[in-house]
């Protein structure tokens, strides 16, 4: 599997926005997955990663 680069910003602005969902990451195996409803199948979507504050 290849590593995914990530793009550090300080403020994301986007349009045209359907909707959004927070949830939580998992393990899943040798990596990670966060759930997703099935109505955003084969929809492009964006993964914001938030800084954790509880550190």
């Amino acid at each position: 599997m290849k590593k995914v680069g990530i793009n550090t910003k300080n403020k994301l602005f986007l349009e045209n926005i359907e909707g959004f969902v927070k949830r939580r990451v998992t393990k899943f195996g040798n990596s990670a997955k966060v759930s997703c409803p099935k109505e955003f199948l084969d929809k492009e979507v964006y993964l914001v990663i938030v800084k954790d504050e509880k550190k």
